[in-house]
């Protein structure tokens, strides 16, 4: 048997090990190479990590998980949180450890749900609360969510900082960070995994890349997360910053901590991946600021032509029709009150030629000493699925964007934590508006209730959901966008070619 013939069985195995089943009948004669269509499967595993909440001995922070019901995944699997680095608990049994070692104890899960369709709940309180590290199998693991909101109510990052659990990777972008003097913002990195991860942080200004050494080669230990201050990482204050993180050897969950010391603070998620154009969906109506931050990362400048999607249609900004992005600089555009009392998400296309770019914007409510700001970065449409987790029976708002086409769209709000009964309702989002929708609420509702958002025809639709609780007067909110949830994944319908064995 030669060389080409084994490597060709080797792959045909290997891809029977991936999807479960390959076909073993020889491929039917036709007049073409027609590839037939994949199969949409469930994923049968999915990891999620939740960074260190806040350094705030007033930090109180809830943990939901949600995992919405999906066809074909059968009746077992599990899904839990760790927290990151905890020695094993006593009297608990599993593979590997804290340190990868075989035969360790396993850690005690912090968070551990207990069926799909109905969300579980969790807290922590202080500054100690540590990084979490979750996986999900089986009928778990098809658009798992886990969202973690922290609730400061003085001091330092006071406000409210969401942010929706991630899944680890190797390439992310940060528009918005700063290390201006009234800025404090931390990097955090959680490796999920057995052997250490090694990841370099970039920054990029006005005027371009700014030189440090101290941001490459940062070593992440196994199942551990590890934070770093910006401000550390360069030499004079920028007001505007792109965080780049990549990943040499391994993969990590990457997220920003911004903090402001009038202005609050939240969690900013990595921006959606270059592109053309983008949408950066669910601006609040009653924003008083809007901050434009984007960044070119490739070797061409970026026209961009700026339109918010308002209830009514596309609108140009009077005094910002268009930004125009240096190639390998950050841009910053200060909006204002964008907005002006609706619902509206920004559209960002190229005016001639295209280059990628990245964007997010920074958002402020309320005014003088009673200010909060949240982020929302650009984000991919919501596709098959996508899903909020941590909704209340007050504070929760969800906008819906059709930059395109018309779109039709399914949202269910889940039971409750502590009971109630799923509702559903249908809206229909005309092409060029954002609309914030009436929720359906879970009829009984006791606890919070996971929001999950289905396309059923049209164009794109892209969604954010804004959770806000005003305390002392301070209009405290976070924005989390809901890009795809990627709870399936299609598998090639693949036969083995036993011809390759007769050459």
């Amino acid at each position: 048997m030669n060389r080409t013939t084994v490597s060709l069985i080797a792959g045909v195995a290997a891809l029977a090990a991936v999807t479960g089943f390959a076909s073993m009948s020889e491929p039917q004669a036709s007049g073409g190479d027609t590839a037939k269509t994949a199969a949409e499967l469930p994923v049968e595993r999915t990891s999620l990590l939740c960074p260190a909440p806040s350094t705030s001995d007033l930090a109180e922070t809830a943990y939901t998980s949600f995992t919405p019901v999906t066809k074909g995944t059968g009746k077992s699997g599990r899904a839990e949180l760790t927290a990151a680095g905890e020695e094993p608990a006593e009297g608990t049994t599993g593979g590997s450890g804290a340190d990868g070692k075989e035969g360790d104890k396993k850690a005690k899960p912090v968070l551990t749900p207990k069926e799909p369709g109905k969300p579980v709940t969790g807290e922590a309180s202080g500054a100690e609360s540590p990084a979490l590290v979750g996986t999900a199998e089986g009928r778990f693991a098809p658009g798992w969510a886990v969202q973690q909101t922290t609730e400061v109510e003085a001091g330092s990052g006071r406000g409210l900082l969401g942010t929706a659990c991630s899944a680890p990777d190797t390439d992310f972008w940060f528009p918005g960070a700063s290390t201006a003097k009234e800025r404090t913002d931390y990097t955090h990195l959680t490796n999920p995994d057995d052997s250490a991860a090694v990841a370099d942080i970039e920054l990029y200004g006005k005027d371009g890349a700014l030189k440090s050494t101290v941001g490459e080669g940062i070593k992440i230990p196994p199942h551990s997360s590890e934070s770093v201050l910006l401000s550390t990482l360069i030499d004079e204050p920028q007001t505007n910053l792109t965080v780049h993180v990549t990943v040499r050897s391994g993969r990590v969950a990457a997220a920003v901590q911004a903090v402001d010391d009038a202005l609050g603070g939240d969690w900013l998620a990595a921006s959606a991946p270059p592109a053309g154009s983008l949408v950066l969906p669910g601006i609040p109506k009653d924003a008083t600021s809007v901050r434009l931050v984007a960044f070119a990362p490739g070797d061409t400048d970026a026209d961009l032509r700026v339109r918010l999607a308002s209830p009514t249609g596309l609108i140009t900004p009077a005094g910002h029709e268009t930004v125009h992005v240096k190639a390998g600089m950050t841009a910053a555009v200060d909006l204002g009150d964008v907005t002006r009392g609706e619902a509206g998400s920004l559209v960002l296309t190229p005016t001639e030629k295209s280059a990628p770019v990245v964007a997010a914007l920074r958002v402020v409510r309320g005014k003088g000493d009673k200010q909060e700001t949240a982020f929302i970065p650009a984000t991919g449409p919501v596709g098959a699925r996508a899903t909020a987790a941590d909704n209340r029976s007050k504070g929760s708002t969800l906008s819906l964007v059709a930059p395109g086409r018309s779109a039709k769209v399914r949202v269910t709000a889940s039971a409750g934590s502590g009971g109630g009964t799923a509702a559903t309702k249908t809206y229909t989002i005309k092409g060029g508006t954002t609309q914030d929708v009436r929720l359906p609420v879970p009829s009984g509702l006791k606890g919070t209730y996971a929001l999950t958002v289905e396309p059923l025809s049209g164009g794109p639709v892209h969604a954010a959901r804004m959770l806000e609780a005003a305390e002392g007067g301070i209009p405290m909110f976070t924005v989390q966008t809901l890009p795809d949830d990627r709870g399936t994944v299609e598998v090639p319908d693949a036969e083995q070619d036993l011809s390759v064995l007769q050459r």
